[in-house]
Parts: structure tokens; C-alpha cells; sequence
């Protein structure tokens, strides 16, 4: 079978997949910068590398998964570094302490990735928890000669870096594009060059974050953080770096420069990146008036929503297009992943409710089908982690298992192994890598678990020669909606 593959946005190019230290992966993701709630490109970000975490540790890997909490430091203006920071922008807009807008915040953000059954990370390090590595990866980049202070702030000296070093490899900039387009001119008159950018912002006397450093009270810049604290918990090299398309410039073409200049290294072997989403073909914006978030998703209230979404008809939906396409979200599109989603759980549900039996009439074409769609299906996820493809095998398998059911094709024509096989892998495939679960989940697994319970009292009185125990189980079953259906096979149920 193809080993794993990865598109690093860094070479432009598919490569093969070798960590660092073997049998363990080390991935830092850029997560949010908690100033409100989560919205659809959250998601889109969330699940990509959610994916990555599962699928790695599937193949056995042990992954130390990073992902950040910005809760300081991130600007108005993010290309010029300037403008007010926006949590602290929040908190004397709302007349809230920072702490509280941002613990507020990333609840939010934590309750509806819960909702999404997106796992969380091995570590979720906070900006403001990290402020002594980052003013000392400042100190060294001011003492390779890469950063100088102004005032009491601390710019990073782009034009000597790019002199020194390659810039712009990751988002294809250079020094002539980066041109302060901002009209925002705060601290331009400090700066050697206008492209440089703030690593350390001196605070003035209202403002209401800042720390103690060599260079006076103020606060740390925007992509300092990610550089401080991958270091910290990955090391450098580590071997992901993922993010949102819209954080390769400047965020993580910063990252790349800070990193050599800080720590002589570059941080990461593969950068990953998914791709924007647009609603109904136009980029999400507020001015538009189509910017959604998760709650007005899985509610439904907002004006360009027919209905209510659930969390796994969302996941399932930006799970169907690869991670570096566009997802465009559309009423009809998410109606039809619906539809899509819950075959694949009745396939799910079918199939739970089989068990191996002895081959009978051994079917080669049929077993060697079978066979090839379990394969198949770790082959696409090694080609970059390509759900889209993935979930065509697994609709491939449902169809299969549902001519089980159906009795068009027999169960025991396939070879023991190969029934085992299936039974094992497909779940897996469904849950533990794609992340999806039954929306009665909960419940249903306790109704599952219930009438199994009495299909096994009942088998035990039968066998007793009990039949009228035997028929008492099941006429009450049958008072209550639940019917149960007899075969070779054994016992199923179905809800009337």
C-alpha cells in the first residue's frame, strides 16, 4: 500500500510523510483568537486537522497535537501590526476584564467543537501563559541582529533577514509586495522598514494588557506567540504546521522568519493548509450579511437558513470536499449531506446487528470486492488525507451491506476473515477516523443495549423450552413499537 502522503504548501508538492522521530508526530495548528463565537470557518479549520490527528494516530503514530489560544497580542490591522488588540478592543466594549472575554469565548469555541466531535488537542497552550518564552525568543532575535527596539517596542528587521536568509518561500511575498497598504499609521515612524513587524508593542498608559520586559510595560505581537510556544512543546523541526489559507501571509510566512532568527531553525517539514469556505459562491463576510456561526447553524435562525443543521450534518458536509478545496455551504448542499450522511449511519446501524457465520458457497469476485474497498479506503487517506474519496469507498461498502440485509446477496458467501474484516474495519473507518457519530447517540445506544438485553432473555427462555416467557418478551416489545425479526442469522429489531 502508498504511504502516507502530505501537500506541503511550503514545496507545493505531494511528499511522503516521515516524522522526525519515528513512531511519534509532532503538529502545531494555529487555533482561534478568542473574541467571539465560532463560525464556519472555525469548523472548516478544526475538522481538517482533527482528521490528520485521528488518521495519524490510527496508523499507529503517537501524536503530540498543539493548538494555540490566542488571547492576546492580535491586532486590528494584522498585515501592518497596528490598530487595538481585539479582545482588549471586546472587553472595553462590552466593560468586561480581557480574562473574562476570553474565557467566555473559548467555552464557546470549546462547546461547539465538542458538538462537532472535533478532539481536543494534547496541548492547548494560551498566549498570556507564555509571555517569558516569547519575550526571551524577542531577546534572541534582538542579539542575532534580527530585531530592534524603538521606543519601547520591538520591531523584527525583515529587510536584513531577506538579505540573510530565503523570505517568502511559503506564501511567494516579497519584500516589494509588503508595502504597508494600511492607512492605519501607528508606529510607522518607529520602523527601519514599513514591512517590518511588531514582535513587542509598547503599551500606552490606557491600555489594558500589558507586562513587565527588558524594554519596558507592553504586550507581545501576534505571531511571536505560535513561534514561542511551538518551540516550547514540538522543538524544532517539528513535523506539521497547519492553519487556515488566509494565516500563510503574513502569520505563518513570520512564523518561518522569527524561527531562524529566534532559534537558527526553520520550524516545521510540512505546512498544511485547508482551504476558505464561501456561502451560497460568495466569500463569508459581514458586510454581506451571509457571516454565520455554528450556533445560528445548529439552530437555524439566521435569514439565509432553511433549517436547522446538526453538528455531524455540518462535519459530514465539509468532510465530502478535500481538505484545500472550497467548501461552498448552500441549503441544497447541506440538505443532500444530510441525506448522505444518515445512509451512511443506517448502513452503520445494518451492520452492527451481524455477526461472522461460516462460509457457504465462497463468492470470490464479491469477497475480493470487499476486500479492496476496506484497502481502498486507507489508500485515499494516504493520498492526503482525502476524505472526499474516502466517504465514495464507504458509500460503496453501504451498498454492499444493505444486499446483506436484503438478503440480494448472502452474507456467508463472503470468506470468514473477510466478514470479520469488514465488521471491525467499517466502524472503525466511520467513528475513529472520520469522527462521525449517530445523532441518537446517547439514547439510541441505550435502546440498543436494552432490547439486546431482553433478545438475549428471550433466546435464554426458548432454549429453555420457556415459550411462554419467549412470547411474552416479544408481544410486549411489539405493545411498544419495537418488533423483533427472527432469522438464521439470529435476532434484529426494528422501531414500527
Amino acid at each position: 500500500m502508498k504511504a502516507l502522503h502530505i501537500y506541503n504548501s511550503f514545496t507545493k508538492e505531494k511528499e511522503e510523510f516521515k516524522s522526525v522521530n519515528p513512531a511519534k508526530v509532532g503538529m502545531y495548528v494555529c487555533g482561534p483568537t478568542v473574541y467571539g463565537h465560532p463560525h464556519l470557518g472555525h469548523a472548516r479549520s478544526a475538522i481538517t486537522f482533527d482528521i490528520v490527528f485521528r488518521y495519524l494516530t490510527y496508523l499507529g503514530y503517537k501524536v503530540r497535537y498543539v493548538r494555540n489560544i490566542t488571547d492576546v497580542g492580535h491586532l486590528e490591522d494584522e498585515v501592518a501590526g497596528a490598530g487595538e488588540d481585539k479582545i482588549a478592543k471586546k472587553a472595553r466594549l462590552e466593560q468586561l476584564e480581557p480574562m473574562e472575554v476570553a474565557q467566555t469565548y473559548t467555552n464557546s469555541y470549546h462547546s461547539a467543537m465538542d458538538q462537532l466531535q472535533v478532539l481536543r488537542p494534547s496541548i492547548e497552550p494560551l498566549a498570556t501563559g507564555h509571555i517569558p518564552e516569547q519575550i526571551k525568543a524577542i531577546e534572541n532575535a534582538v542579539a542575532a541582529g534580527y530585531a530592534y527596539e524603538k521606543n519601547g517596542s520591538v520591531y523584527f528587521n525583515l529587510e536584513k533577514f531577506a538579505q540573510d536568509k530565503e523570505y517568502g518561500g511559503l506564501s511567494g511575498k516579497v519584500l516589494e509586495d509588503l508595502q504597508v497598504g494600511s492607512r492605519d499609521t501607528e508606529g510607522l515612524d518607529e520602523k527601519e522598514h514599513p514591512h517590518d513587524f511588531a514582535l513587542w508593542k509598547k503599551a500606552d498608559p490606557k491600555h489594558i494588557m500589558k507586562w513587565e520586559s527588558p524594554w519596558g510595560l507592553g504586550f507581545p505581537g501576534w505571531h511571536i506567540e505560535c513561534t514561542a510556544m511551538s518551540h516550547k512543546y514540538l522543538g524544532f523541526p517539528f513535523d506539521i504546521h497547519g492553519g487556515g489559507m488566509d494565516l500563510q501571509f503574513p502569520h505563518h510566512e513570520a512564523e518561518i522568519a522569527q524561527a531562524q532568527a529566534c532559534f537558527h531553525e526553520a520550524p516545521a517539514n510540512y505546512w498544511m493548509h485547508n482551504n476558505m469556505l464561501t456561502i451560497n459562491g460568495q466569500k463569508m463576510a459581514k458586510s454581506k450579511g451571509n457571516f454565520i456561526n455554528l450556533d445560528e447553524m445548529l439552530t437555524g435562525k439566521h435569514d439565509l437558513l432553511e433549517q436547522a443543521y446538526s453538528p455531524m450534518t455540518i462535519r459530514f458536509f465539509m468532510l465530502q470536499a478535500n481538505y484545500r478545496s472550497t467548501v461552498d455551504f448552500s441549503n441544497e448542499a447541506l440538505q443532500a449531506a444530510e441525506k448522505g450522511y444518515q445512509k451512511l449511519m443506517k448502513s452503520d446501524k445494518v451492520l452492527k446487528k451481524m455477526s461472522p457465520q461460516k462460509t457457504k458457497n465462497l463468492d470470490e469476485t464479491l469477497d475480493a470486492s470487499v476486500i479492496r474497498l476496506l484497502t481502498q479506503f486507507e489508500q485515499e487517506m494516504n493520498d492526503d488525507f482525502n476524505t472526499a474519496k474516502a466517504i465514495a469507498v464507504l458509500f460503496e461498502l453501504s451498498s454492499y451491506i444493505f444486499q446483506f440485509e436484503n438478503k440480494q446477496l448472502p452474507w456467508a458467501s463472503l470468506a470468514k476473515e473477510t466478514q470479520k474484516l469488514l465488521l471491525e474495519k467499517f466502524p472503525i473507518f466511520i467513528h475513529d477516523i472520520l469522527g462521525l457519530k449517530s445523532e441518537e447517540e446517547g439514547s439510541g445506544d441505550r435502546l440498543d443495549a436494552l432490547v439486546n438485553l431482553l433478545i438475549n432473555q428471550r433466546k435464554e427462555a426458548r432454549e429453555a423450552k420457556d415459550f411462554a416467557l419467549s412470547d411474552k418478551i416479544r408481544d410486549d416489545l411489539a405493545a411498544i413499537g419495537i418488533v423483533l425479526k427472527d432469522s438464521k442469522e439470529g435476532t434484529s429489531y426494528e422501531l414500527e
